[in-house]
C-alpha cells in the first residue's frame, strides 16, 4: 500500500471513529441542559462514578432480587462489555459509547431507562443532578 493510500485509510478511520463518537453523545448536551433547567449545578463524572458503583438495599418486600443493588448489578463492571439482567438473563448492550455508539443518541430512551433503573436501584427516581453526573461519567467510556 502506498503512503498516500495509507494516509487516506487512516484519515477515513479517524473520521469514522469521530463520527461514531458524535453519534454516541449527540443527546447528552440536550439532556444536561434539561437537567440544569431543573436545578442541577456543575456535573461531576467522579460523583457519577461513585453513584454507579454505590450499593443500595433492596426493598424489604423484594424477596427474589439481590439484597444490595447497584448499576453494576445488571450492567457489570466493564462498561465496554455487555451486561445481563439479573432476573431474566437478557443481554444488555454495553454502556460505553466507544463500543456502542447508539447508547446515548435518543433522549426518550435516556429518560425511560433512567426512570426505570433509578427506581429499581435507588428505590426512587434519580435527581437531575444525579442523572447529569452519571451521564458525564459514562459519555467518555
Amino acid at each position: 500500500m502506498s503512503g498516500k493510500a495509507l494516509g487516506v485509510g487512516i484519515l477515513a478511520l479517524a473520521l469514522g471513529i469521530a463520527g461514531a463518537a458524535y453519534a454516541a453523545n449527540e443527546a447528552i448536551p440536550e439532556m444536561l441542559a434539561k437537567y440544569r433547567a431543573e436545578g442541577a449545578k456543575d456535573f461531576d463524572p467522579k460523583r457519577g462514578e461513585a453513584l454507579w458503583h454505590k450499593q443500595f438495599p433492596a426493598p424489604a418486600d423484594d424477596e427474589e432480587g439481590p439484597k444490595l443493588r447497584s448499576c453494576e448489578t445488571c450492567h457489570g463492571t466493564d462498561l465496554t462489555k455487555p451486561g445481563k439482567h439479573y432476573k431474566t438473563g437478557k443481554v444488555i448492550d454495553p454502556m460505553a459509547p466507544s463500543v456502542n455508539p447508539e447508547r446515548f443518541s435518543d433522549p426518550k430512551k435516556i429518560r425511560k431507562w433512567f426512570r426505570r433503573n433509578c427506581k429499581w436501584v435507588l428505590g426512587r427516581e434519580c435527581t437531575p443532578q444525579e442523572k447529569g453526573d452519571v451521564l458525564v461519567f459514562l459519555k467518555d467510556k
